[in-house]
């Protein structure tokens, strides 16, 4: 027990270290020393402080170096620093791109009166206006065989009949959409730009090496200036907001974003921006690190702060949960107590819930720890029913266990329940799964199976938790259950309810986070109306922790 405990501690320990250095690492990112005398050689002023006119220029080109022509959509004469607008223009698309090809955006800040190609004092940065996805296959209806596409474009029929205009509903992206398993061109409808508004003193010595590659410096009066540090938003590049490219695409809408931005607030995006992208070269893909930036752009930065420290709690609970509950069902010898079809049911619900995000194209977020769940859950079924693998010739043979009398008294608490618990499900589970059949769409049947059986998990599967009540009210005993892992998933349920705001996930998921809660709250009533001593050996011989009798221990 001894060596338990110095464990735990040691992970809890490692884990304050890691809170703490990654506060210290926050704050460098957040926070750069001034030049601390003004008229010194070492500091760097900007260029903003004389109030010079400036004037925003947005060009598409098919490369990034403006090769083979530009094209200007958009200019601001009088651009305010300080001033925060936004901008819907019209982008004629060339040829190429409308041809699963790329799109550039050149944008400049510059002297008024100047062309940004003449001025020496201008800054500039190239955008990608388009990205690569593979398009979201079509939902059909599994009955009729009218796909959502087909659907959408009775209703569009219905309504030009209506209002009598023949040419309602034409226009950019009304052609075919692809259903191809290779990657197409995708516009991307928002250009958000930054540029730092403070006039921030720069320290040649302690100058941010994140920041460096923004800066542009030039030499005016043996004083060293810098120029507007320009910034692209690319985390607020969503895949929700990206309209498929297809030959019809004449012309499409760009939202053009400009708000000023603070030094420190500018550092941690790059670094955010830099995460992404790491992301991406490791094999994340778009969805998946659009979940990322989700959680950045979409939240509030101190809410963000925030949400760091709940994740960092949630990765420390899930360790800690997973490690005692294997524990616990390593050193279970006995069923007694114990709802054998519940652990079945948990078993079966966190496969078809890993199937169905991973169908759903959830976040690899979400989709890794349903993955492990279910896994250990399969373990759980193999301990509870005493299942032994024999391989003889290459095919498996299973050998079940025999369950002693008091395991046959657990069993038949169960049973009872399940039995009572079936008159309820069945008819609810089979009458969604025929609605859902008829009245909505779906990708295969596979998919229709899936969300089915998913959707019976969600709004009825807290009702297979109910056995394991039955069995501790007819037992009035909660001794057999694994309170610490327990605990720890309770902290975890309820960091959930946080996370389910912040992570995109489907709504029966989200909801599901909550219900979990009702559950645990009537665990807790149970703990607080049968009271463990756990040195106490039980009706059936068994103590706590199953050891023999007259042994106890220390927690």
């Amino acid at each position: 027990m001894f060596l338990k405990t110095s464990f735990t501690s040691l992970i809890v320990g490692v884990f304050v270290v890691y809170v703490l250095h990654t506060c210290w690492v926050m704050y460098g990112i957040v926070y750069t020393k001034p030049c601390d005398s003004p008229k010194g050689d070492n500091c760097i002023t900007p260029f903003l402080a004389g109030n010079p006119k400036l004037q925003l220029s947005i060009y598409t080109a098919l490369r990034p170096n403006a090769e083979g022509g530009h094209t200007l959509i958009h200019k601001e004469e009088d651009f305010d620093v300080n001033s925060k607008f936004e901008r819907i223009v019209n982008v004629s698309l060339p040829k190429k791109t409308r041809n699963n090809g790329t799109l550039y955006a050149l944008i400049f800040v510059h002297q008024a009166g100047f062309t940004p190609w003449q001025d020496p004092r201008q800054v500039h940065l190239v955008a990608q206006l388009t990205t690569y996805m593979v398009p979201k296959p079509p939902e059909i209806s599994l009955i009729s065989g009218e796909d959502q596409t087909q659907g959408q474009k009775d209703e569009a029929q219905q309504k030009k009949q209506s209002d009598g205009n023949p040419a309602a509903g034409e226009g950019a992206g009304s052609g075919p959409t692809s259903t191809s398993d290779h990657p197409v061109s995708h516009w991307r409808t928002r250009l958000t730009l930054n540029i730092v508004g403070d006039h921030f003193l720069f320290d040649r010595e302690y100058l941010p090496s994140d920041v460096h590659r923004y800066l542009r410096v030039f030499q005016n009066n043996k004083k060293m200036v810098y120029l507007p540090l320009l910034f692209v938003d690319e985390l607020s590049n969503r895949v929700k907001d990206l309209v498929e490219i297809n030959s019809t695409s004449m012309e499409l809408p760009l939202t053009i974003s400009y708000d000023s931005i603070s030094l420190g607030r500018l550092r941690f995006w790059i670094h955010m921006q830099d995460a992404v992208y790491s992301l991406q070269q490791f094999g994340f893909t778009e969805k998946d690190a659009d979940e990322i930036k989700g959680i950045f752009v979409d939240t509030n930065l101190y809410f963000l702060a925030l949400t760091f420290f709940v994740a960092a709690f949630h990765l420390l609970f899930d360790f800690l949960a997973f490690k005692n509950d294997i524990s616990f069902w390593k050193q279970k010898k006995s069923m007694v107590g114990m709802s054998s079809k519940a652990v079945l049911w948990r078993c079966f619900s966190t496969i078809v819930i890993f199937l169905y995000l991973f169908d759903e194209q959830t976040s690899l977020l979400v989709l890794i720890p349903a993955g492990i769940g279910s896994i250990i859950e399969v373990w759980k079924v193999k301990k509870a029913f005493k299942i032994q693998v024999f391989w003889k010739g290459g095919k498996p043979t299973f050998l079940f266990g025999k369950l002693d009398e008091s395991e046959r008294r657990t069993e038949e608490y169960d049973t009872l329940a399940m039995k009572y618990l079936s008159y309820l499900l069945y008819p609810l589970c089979i009458g969604g799964a025929v609605y859902a059949l008829i009245y909505l769409r779906y990708k295969s049947w596979y998919s229709w199976l899936i969300n089915s059986l998913v959707n019976g998990v969600y709004a009825f599967g807290f009702l297979f938790m109910l056995p394991q009540l039955f069995v501790n009210y007819k037992l009035k005993s909660v001794a057999h259950l694994p309170w610490k892992a327990f605990m720890y998933k309770a902290f975890n349920t309820f960091i959930d309810d946080v996370f389910a705001f912040i992570i995109t996930m489907p709504t029966s998921h989200r909801l599901a986070c909550f219900r979990d809660d009702v559950v645990f709250l009537i665990y807790l009533y149970q703990r607080w109306l049968y009271p463990v001593d756990k040195t106490r050996v039980n009706e059936y011989g068994v103590s706590y922790d199953e050891k023999p009798k007259g042994k106890t221990h220390k927690d």
